[in-house]
């Protein structure tokens, strides 16, 4: 990407995009463009049509999203495959028809089937069944990723259009919602509020059993933008188009809940006993991504889990008031 070119990212409010936003303004771009929901609503085809038109973005990282953790997915399924795929549509089909010269889009690893072989590889895409709990958002980031892919294949000379899958994020701009959030920043504020409150048990959604693999926020953005720099999908060698145009982002290493939450009590400064509600559900039971594709190219995490976990309690410890307001920027009010 030249340091001049005009760059849309799109959910800039969010914690990834705001994150993709400190990398680029880092690496010396400055004609970044935001937007803020109230100002460019991108479920609204008109709006969006408009904005590509007006701005003519030479490149563009998709990060809005309506997103959630699994009560927030399973109470609004209905809403989370409506708003999540008609801003993928839109912004998409706006890029294609306004000349984008390459776009990214964000999906997530929560895309791959419930009961999937570990670890998880690109191609395993669509070949069981999705986990129930989040299969509105899932199916609206399928539709997305694979608009990118038809779009490169039959418009092999026009589109450079890539998509990402990471793995479970965290950082900095998370959402702290007591009921809506995932798990990472749920556990960080539950573990927190029990200590302050001087309680002595925290109660952990699910048995504590399903294994996740977690990757710091910044660590995501560097990983996007080195995509950017260096991948365009891989080619069809047979036919000679496109092939897979998406890629795995992730650290390669796995952790049970249970022992997640233990290291956010440690982190935190809570030393009473962690309760387990079986009650909640654990949804995908193990999900690692299959990363060779992007490590081969050359890039690999520079954060660990508990370096970045300690370095988002900071965050929240700073802004605390913001975020437990709802005040500050969080992921779930990233369109």
């Amino acid at each position: 990407m030249e340091k001049g070119a005009k760059i849309f990212v799109a959910g800039h409010t969010g914690m990834v995009g705001s994150a993709i936003v400190r990398k680029l303004e880092k690496e010396g771009y400055t004609n970044i463009v935001t937007r803020s929901h109230a100002e460019l609503d991108l479920t609204d085809q008109r709006q969006t049509n408009e904005f590509f038109a007006l701005e003519k973005p030479d490149y563009v990282f998709m990060c809005a999203a309506k997103v959630g953790g699994i009560e927030a997915n399973r109470e609004a399924l209905d809403q989370f495959l409506y708003m999540n795929a008609m801003i993928a549509f839109n912004t998409i089909m706006a890029a294609y028809n306004n000349q984008v010269k390459k776009f990214c889009f964000m999906a997530s690893s929560c895309i791959y089937p419930r009961e999937c072989p570990q670890p998880i590889k690109e191609e395993y895409l669509l070949t069981a069944p999705l986990e129930v709990t989040n299969e509105g958002y899932a199916l609206a980031k399928i539709s997305g990723l694979k608009l990118c892919e038809y779009l490169n294949t039959h418009h092999p000379d026009k589109t450079s259009f890539i998509s990402v899958m990471p793995c479970n994020l965290y950082g900095p701009g998370d959402n702290y919602h007591p009921e809506y959030s995932h798990v990472a920043p749920a556990l960080l504020r539950r573990f927190d509020e029990a200590k302050t409150e001087g309680r002595d048990q925290v109660v952990m959604w699910g048995t504590g059993q399903a294994l996740r693999e977690f990757l710091y926020v910044d660590d995501v953005a560097d990983a996007v933008y080195f995509l950017m720099e260096n991948y365009t999908g891989e080619r069809n060698r047979e036919e000679n188009l496109p092939g897979i145009s998406w890629i795995n982002i992730g650290c390669g290493k796995e952790i049970r809940l249970a022992e997640l939450g233990k290291m956010i009590a440690e982190i935190v400064g809570f030393r009473g006993e962690i309760i387990y509600d079986h009650v909640h559900p654990d949804g995908t039971p193990r999900k690692i991504l299959d990363s060779t594709r992007l490590n081969n190219l050359g890039w690999r995490p520079g954060v660990s889990l508990e370096e970045g976990l300690r370095k988002t309690y900071q965050d929240f410890l700073e802004h605390k008031d913001l975020y437990l307001s709802g005040r500050r920027n969080i992921r779930g009010n990233g369109l």
